[in-house]
């Protein structure tokens, strides 16, 4: 009976995970490092929580195209065989997106952005009537109850100082995640990876800056 109880209390505390990677290095990727820690420590929190992890760069995840936006806006009784292999990535993606617990996105600033990648998913998610809708004061996000955690690297420093006025990593998930409803949102930022007399502490210190909610 005991060891019931411990297995039916251990399951109700899991914590489904979806860690997202957007690194064109795959060796020596600190957002990859990063976002693996950050998982370690949810498991640690939530013990058994299972985790599927999607590297963005090697499924070669398809831009928006005519074809696929189309789609989007069919109702699911009209669709048409081919109609329903354009949409076939984007609901496998958002199925996916809908059944996790915990998010955790590793976002490397590339040309002061995310990649391509990462913004290709963003595009496959954004569902109007499924993970966002209308009400009367405006948009409304459909995609609530989630934790979001984002592993963030960049040779130079842009959580403050000169270079934080050309930080759209941060602040676009923020905003656009948060639009889909995803308001809870944390940065752990691995920075100054380049930068002389702070790059030889940089993945120290984002590692140590890990909490878990």
């Amino acid at each position: 009976m005991n060891r019931g109880i411990k297995t039916y209390k251990q399951a109700f505390f899991m914590k489904r995970i979806l860690h997202l990677i957007s690194s064109i290095q795959a060796k020596g990727s600190h957002s990859i490092q990063l976002g693996r820690a950050i998982v370690e420590k949810i498991q640690e929190k939530y013990p058994g929580s299972p985790l599927e992890e999607l590297n963005l760069v090697d499924i070669d995840i398809p831009h928006l195209n005519p074809a696929v936006l189309r789609t989007f806006f069919i109702p699911g009784d009209q669709l048409t065989e081919e109609d329903k292999a354009s949409i076939r990535f984007s609901d496998e993606m958002v199925k996916q997106l809908m059944t996790a617990d915990i998010i955790v996105i590793g976002a490397p600033l590339y040309n002061y952005t995310i990649h391509t990648s990462l913004k290709a998913w963003i595009d496959h998610i954004t569902r109007a009537g499924i993970t966002f809708g209308y009400g009367e004061n405006g948009p409304v996000g459909k995609v609530t109850g989630k934790k979001v955690y984002v592993a963030m690297s960049s040779g130079g420093i842009y959580s403050e100082g000169p270079g934080k006025a050309n930080d759209f990593v941060a602040p676009y998930l923020h905003a656009f995640l948060g639009f889909l409803g995803m308001t809870d949102l944390t940065v752990f930022r691995a920075e100054g990876l380049k930068v002389p007399g702070v790059k030889e502490l940089a993945m120290e210190k984002a590692l140590d800056s890990i909490k878990i909610d």
